[in-house]
């Protein structure tokens, strides 16, 4: 089965030039195997003389020969036999991979396995080899490469170059482990996002995978799927599990905001949940980094100075801000808070009429939107943030009557 080869690196180098001068197939094997017949003899005296020495397989395959083999991913393929008598250990006495692919999967009883099709050259070797071992073969899952967009062209992830080929990676941007083996799954399986979308609230673990789904082409890494894809899973988490793995995250890579989040866990549970549950939840969050430019807002030590522009005199909004400080009341339902606000629209000259303001915007100095970006730059800091009344009914009425007096003393 096999036999030492004491050949030097400098006869390896010139046995394969000289096939490559008679245009041959590289390699150690037939005329070229010159230690696979040599006597006991001959071996012995290289032993003793302390000479390096490789163990190589005897092969019995002949590439006149060919048989069929069924891959799972790649389906029936034609082989042809291997004739290489190749190294099972080298000189230091370490297996090769070969050979310690059939020892130690059949120790180890693995029934499948999953490689890169860049292996499928050597499968003729792997399973020659586990049929002289009289090991029973697994079933082999030669995959596709995983490839990206480098520019116009796609190339192969590399272990070296690309980050996302590294599962730190994906923690440290902050996805949850649920956004990352949902977005996988949609690459291995075709109808994964059929059934997602058939079972919009089933774990994605009861998704019933099969290899023979897997593309024998390969797949394309797209960042911008993944967060989506992170969104959706975000969006139909609790928000006690939002605020267990937002806490974890930020514990690691922004002990601040952690500190913060955690120093009551009630009030942060509170902004968590805003626009959560229900058929169309707040998808605000992708990754847990996203956290902090979202609701950070709620945190004082983070509130923005507001930046009103200069396409409305600051005069306007200022009184805008003061009327509205004149009428708010934190007992008042949603509802209600909202038909003061329409009534400021109204007086200050500014119209609740979308449609009449869309068909001549000349003819208003602006609109309801207008006077709820001012309440909610004053109150936020920020242009975009969750329902504005939540929003305030969380900060609770000194807090919001203390930003909206800020924000008039900022524009005196």
């Amino acid at each position: 089965m096999a036999y030492p080869c004491f050949c030097t690196e400098e006869e390896l180098n010139a046995m394969r030039q000289r096939q490559e001068a008679n245009k041959e197939t590289t390699g150690y094997y037939g005329k070229y195997a010159i230690w696979r017949d040599r006597s006991l003899e001959d071996i012995r005296a290289q032993l003793d003389a302390g000479k390096p020495w490789v163990l190589r397989f005897r092969s019995t395959g002949s590439i006149e020969n060919q048989f069929k083999f069924d891959d799972v991913v790649k389906g029936k393929l034609t082989i042809t036999e291997n004739n290489i008598d190749h190294v099972l250990l080298k000189s230091d006495g370490i297996p090769t991979y070969h050979f310690a692919h059939a020892v130690d999967d059949h120790l180890m009883r693995t029934t499948h396995v999953v490689r890169g099709d860049e292996w499928l050259a050597t499968l003729p070797f792997h399973i020659q080899l586990f049929q002289a071992l009289g090991f029973r073969l697994p079933k082999y899952v030669h995959i596709g490469p995983l490839m990206k967009m480098d520019g116009t062209s796609k190339r192969k992830l590399s272990k070296r170059k690309d980050p996302e080929l590294a599962l730190t990676y994906y923690r440290a941007e902050g996805f949850p482990v649920e956004s990352v083996y949902e977005y996988i799954m949609t690459l291995l399986n075709s109808n994964f996002e059929d059934w997602r979308r058939a079972n919009p609230d089933a774990p994605a673990t009861d998704f019933r995978f099969s290899a023979k789904k897997l593309n024998p082409a390969g797949s394309l890494f797209d960042y911008a799927k993944l967060v989506d894809v992170s969104k959706n899973v975000i969006s139909r988490m609790a928000a006690d599990k939002v605020y267990a793995e937002l806490a974890a995250w930020a514990q690691e890579f922004d002990p601040d905001f952690a500190a913060k989040l955690t120093a009551d866990p009630e009030y942060t549970r509170k902004i968590l949940a805003i626009g959560r549950g229900g058929k169309k939840p707040r998808k605000d969050l992708a990754v847990w980094k996203d956290a902090k430019p979202y609701m950070g807002f709620f945190f004082d030590e983070y509130l923005a100075k507001p930046e009103f522009g200069g396409k409305f005199d600051k005069a306007v909004i200022r009184d805008v801000l003061n009327r509205f400080l004149a009428g708010y009341d934190p007992a008042d339902d949603s509802g209600v808070w909202f038909d003061k606000i329409k009534a400021i629209t109204t007086e200050v000259g500014f119209t609740t009429d979308m449609k009449a303001y869309k068909a001549d915007p000349a003819a208003f100095p602006g609109t309801v939107t207008d006077v709820s970006t001012f309440i909610r730059l004053a109150v936020t800091g920020q242009t975009n943030s969750p329902d504005l009344y939540t929003v305030m009914q969380i900060l609770g009425a000194e807090r919001t009557a203390q930003r909206i007096r800020s924000a008039i003393d900022s524009l005196n």
